[in-house]
């Protein structure tokens, strides 16, 4: 049995199948609500229910706390309808935003290879043509344990085009069973089941501005997609990119973002170790990302867009440093995926959007 869903402001009316979720239905239907774990954990997809009945679902009390819930708060991501519903969503425009709805598709493993010690490229071929923004990632059915996990889609949109292929780089977290699964079970003819696109992190062109992007271990999968998508559309403003990582065996993908920097005057890539860079060579830099950036800078960015991908600690000192250098927060846009260990750690009271 079906149900109707308003969404408000937009007065948009949905039909929700029985067990679907709020979230998928809106996104089915190109309806954008703010999102970011999709697992219940980070309450980025919080609404307001003005009307009507919810399920609201395995919501963590981290992030759907309980006078949240006696107010008709509920997680877009969890919650399912018991009855026709009217919601309150932060529904929010953006000229620079594809509107695309979330569809499924089903991937063969094609290639896998071995990108560091700890992290795998693996190379989709999907049953259908994939449509998405650089920066946006998918949801990915682990068949081991039957869960879905994000990854982003790490190569450029016109690569997805040409060869039918998603890319994306996992790294496999310690205790963690999908990433287990992916790197010690998946094999080359493998299928597996998707859905996407999903996400807000794309390139904001429309403003002509600088742009920094900042990535630490795995992330730098949707600032690659971007970066490479830019340059191969012309783009003409600067395009820096600080990426880090623990030590040289862990930095991938370095001998290409090398190459685009010779080649494309206006693309500037500044690789940063936290150990070991001496070692390295000369033109690795010292320190965490945030440290990097700030020396290349002078401690001040005011003027750019900074894009912003890796773990939840990086994120954090990224945003105070780029702010500490007069970097507005609506020109800071960034993606961390988080999982139940994040889910109880402080987040930064100095940045609010996810």
């Amino acid at each position: 049995m079906s149900h109707q869903l308003t969404i408000e402001p937009l007065g948009a009316t949905i039909e929700v199948e029985e067990g679907q979720t709020i979230l998928d239905a809106a996104l089915r239907q190109g309806i954008y609500i703010p999102h970011a774990c999709c697992h219940g954990l980070c309450g980025t997809c919080k609404v307001e229910i003005l009307a009507g009945e919810a399920d609201l679902g395995d919501a963590n009390p981290f992030a759907l706390m309980d006078f949240e819930r006696e107010e008709g708060k509920a997680l877009a991501c969890c919650a399912t309808l018991q009855a026709d519903t009217v919601i309150e969503a932060d529904v929010d425009e953006d000229p620079d935003a594809e509107i695309i709805p979330v569809r499924d598709f089903e991937g063969e493993a094609v290639r896998i290879v071995q990108l560091t010690p700890t992290i795998k490229a693996i190379r989709l071929k999907l049953d259908r043509p994939l449509h998405f923004q650089a920066g946006q990632y998918v949801q990915l059915t682990i068949p081991g344990i039957a869960q879905t996990r994000a990854f982003s889609i790490a190569n450029a949109p016109a690569d997805v085009a040409a060869t039918g292929e998603i890319e994306l780089n996992v790294r496999q977290v310690p205790g963690g069973l999908g990433t287990a699964w992916l790197h010690e079970k998946l094999a080359v003819g493998d299928r597996l089941h998707l859905s996407g696109p999903y996400g807000r992190f794309f390139a904001r062109k429309s403003a002509g501005r600088p742009m920094i992007f900042m990535a630490g271990g795995s992330g730098l999968s949707s600032p690659r997609s971007m970066i490479l998508d830019l340059l191969a559309q012309g783009a003409t403003v600067p395009i820096t990119l600080v990426y880090g990582q623990r030590s040289a065996a862990e930095l991938y993908y370095d001998d290409e973002f090398r190459a685009l920097s010779k080649r494309y005057p206006n693309f500037t890539y500044l690789p940063a170790l936290s150990e070991g860079a001496a070692e390295a060579g000369a033109d690795v830099g010292q320190g965490f990302v945030h440290e990097v950036a700030k020396a290349h800078f002078g401690n001040d960015f005011a003027g750019h867009q900074a894009y912003l991908c890796g773990p939840p600690a990086m994120i954090d000192a990224c945003i105070s440093t780029l702010m500490q250098g007069r970097l507005f927060e609506r020109d800071i846009y960034h993606e961390k995926f988080i999982s139940a260990a994040d889910v109880q750690q402080v987040r930064s009271p100095l940045f609010r959007k996810v």
